[in-house]
Parts: C-alpha cells; sequence; structure tokens
C-alpha cells in the first residue's frame, strides 16, 4: 500500500518557528487542518508549537479533533446554512458573509442557551468569500441586532481563488475598515484576520501590520513556504510529509505507443516524443489517489503520465527493481490528496530516525 510519512516534530519546530516569527509584531496564527483532515496527532504537534486556534472548512474534522481530545479554540472557515445547528453545538467561532446564515445561527444558539462568535469576512479582491467594502457597515448594523451573535473580528481572504497577493495596500485597508467599524459601532473587535500563508511577504516587509493581529496558516506550517510564489521560508522544514510508493513494473519499452491513438481513460488525446526504447517503471499509485500534477521526486525520475491507479515513470537513469520504494516531496494540493485518499497509509514519526505506526 502506499503510504505518507509525516514527520511530526517537523511540522512542531515550523509552528513554533513561526509562531515565534509572527509574534515578533502581535500577530497570533489559526492552524488550518483541512489539508490533514484533522488528524489529531498532527494538530497537536501544531498546538505544541504554540498556534492558538485550529481552523478548518469541514465540520466533520473538527468533531474528529474534539472527539479526540484536542483542547483549543476551534474556528469553522466555510459555514453551511443547513449545517448551522452543528457548528453551535461544535464550533467556537465561524467565518460568515450571509446575514440569513447569521440568523439561522443565532436561532440555534438560543435553542442550546448559547452565544455564538463569528468573524465577518470582507472582500478585498480576491473573489473568494466576503462583503464588499461598501456593504460593511449595514451588514454589521444587521448582525449586532442578533441576540445570540457576538462579532468577535474582521478577517480577509486573498490568494485562494483569484490569486490576490496581500500588500500593504489591501492590508492597510482592512485595518482601515476595522477602525470605521469599531468607532462607529463602539465595539472592539478582538481578532483581526489579515489571511493566510500568503501574508508572508507583506509581513517581512511592513514595519506596521497595523490592526491585523492573526493570520490563518496551513501551507507553511505544513510545508514551510509561503503561498504567493512557493519559496521555502527560511529555517523551516519542506520535507515533513513524503509520500511512498513501490514499483510494481519495471521494463525496457518504446517511447511511443504502438497502434491507433484515440482518447485516453480521463477523455484526453494524448501525444508522444519518440525517446527510443527506455526503462520504464509503473508504481502503484494514481489519480484517484494523488494530485500527480503535485508530486516531486528527489531522484533522476521523470512521471511520464498516469492512469486511475497507475503513475508510470521513466527511470533510465535508475536501476529501479519491482518491490523498490520511490519518494516524493508534495504540494498543498497533492498532500490534500494524499491525506483524503483512503487508500494511501498515514505513518507518524516522531523524529526522522523513529518510526511509529
Amino acid at each position: 500500500m502506499p503510504r505518507i510519512e509525516i514527520v511530526l516534530s517537523q511540522i512542531r519546530d515550523n509552528a513554533r518557528m513561526l509562531s515565534e516569527l509572527y509574534g515578533q509584531k502581535g500577530i497570533s496564527l489559526m492552524g488550518v487542518s483541512k489539508a490533514v483532515l484533522g488528524e489529531p496527532s498532527i494538530i497537536e504537534a501544531m498546538i505544541q508549537g504554540g498556534v492558538r486556534f485550529i481552523a478548518d472548512s469541514r465540520i466533520e474534522n473538527i468533531q474528529k479533533m474534539k472527539n479526540a481530545g484536542i483542547s483549543t479554540q476551534f474556528v469553522l472557515l466555510r459555514t453551511p446554512l443547513s449545517q448551522a445547528e452543528s457548528v453551535v453545538k461544535i464550533v467556537d467561532i465561524s467565518l460568515n458573509t450571509e446575514i440569513e446564515t447569521l440568523k439561522k445561527l443565532s436561532y440555534y444558539a438560543k435553542v442550546h442557551n448559547k452565544n455564538h462568535q463569528v468573524i465577518i469576512m470582507v472582500e478585498l479582491g480576491d473573489l473568494r468569500e466576503g462583503i464588499l467594502p461598501c456593504d460593511l457597515v449595514q451588514f454589521i448594523r444587521e448582525t449586532l441586532t442578533l441576540s445570540h451573535i457576538k462579532i468577535v473580528g474582521i478577517g480577509c481572504n486573498l490568494a485562494c481563488y483569484g490569486g490576490v497577493k496581500p500588500d500593504s495596500k489591501n492590508m492597510e485597508e482592512l485595518s482601515q475598515l476595522v477602525e470605521r467599524i469599531e468607532k462607529e459601532f463602539q465595539i472592539s473587535l478582538e481578532i483581526i484576520s489579515g489571511g493566510n500563508s500568503a501574508n508572508y511577504e507583506w509581513y517581512k516587509s511592513t514595519e506596521d501590520v497595523g490592526k491585523i493581529n492573526n493570520i490563518r496558516l496551513g501551507e507553511s506550517i505544513l510545508l514551510g513556504c509561503e503561498t504567493v510564489s512557493r519559496k521555502a521560508i527560511p529555517g523551516l522544514h519542506t520535507r515533513a510529509f513524503q509520500l511512498v510508493a513501490e514499483v510494481i513494473e519495471s521494463k525496457k519499452k518504446p517511447s511511443l505507443p504502438f497502434g491507433e491513438i484515440c482518447q485516453d481513460a480521463f477523455g484526453n488525446v494524448p501525444s508522444f516524443q519518440d525517446r527510443g526504447i527506455r526503462q520504464r517503471a509503473i508504481i502503484a499509485l494514481g489519480r484517484q489517489d494523488i494530485l500527480v500534477s503535485g508530486l516531486k521526486c528527489d531522484r533522476k525520475l521523470e512521471i511520464l503520465g498516469s492512469s486511475s491507479d497507475h503513475i508510470i515513470l521513466d527511470s533510465n537513469n535508475q536501476n529501479l527493481q519491482v518491490g523498490d520504494e520511490v519518494n516524493f516531496n508534495l504540494d498543498y494540493g497533492s498532500l490534500l490528496a494524499a491525506m483524503t485518499s483512503p487508500f494511501i497509509r498515514k505513518q507518524f514519526i516522531q523524529k526522522i530516525s523513529d518510526k511509529i505506526k
């Protein structure tokens, strides 16, 4: 079975170094757990590293973490109207952009004799979730009429859908919006969540972070990089996750298929370059398990293509044999797919030399 090896000490180190880095300017961290399906061992490593909140987009993941005994403040990054009662019962804070959802949350909070905390998300150009700045005052005014809802913060999301990078302009706009809301409504907002792993360059270049006191980090903690250009952050581990798969065939074959070419299994008409006879290997891993485009091998191997269950490698420079194992680094998309796949075993390692099941 393919497996993903997870070095928990490296995740803990990354969380600690990032907590210290952002903490120098008064910014706390939300550790985003969705890419690892709320895996309790990984989340515990984040918390040990100094992460103050754990944020996830799936309420099922949050429930799993709570069932495992994880004790922290849980933040839901996505709030479906149909899950409003579960949100109130399970989650401490949720991110919101729709007044109808807030009304339903308030209703169920009253039913369960609770006050539900919310962060209102504002749209600053990336065009995923968020209220347009011109509509924010009215939205806050309506939200404040809801008896069992407490606004604890304002946030924004960048560099996810539209690829808009956090910079001094949009970060300053967020701070100005916060100042306006606090002054107009005479409230104090505890959490100003300025973005995600894409905020690293802005943070390093700015002298004044303004009102921003929180960042939501997934990829930086897990893979040790920022997400504007995917550069490694100095001092962080970039190989806390390694995907390992078995060679199930190794043969010399032509580089050009023979016969009439039609569509492949995914509806594409493939094209090939004639490179003569090559040593090729097949590993027991495919598109049902992984985002193949996000894999990178340390060895001099080239991924030629993939089907549902197989990845075909050009292994001409390596003497791969059936039963050999091939290691891959993963990008965020591949990590997400690998952790979601039930066909990839998760093996937790406390330290490099200390493998455990």
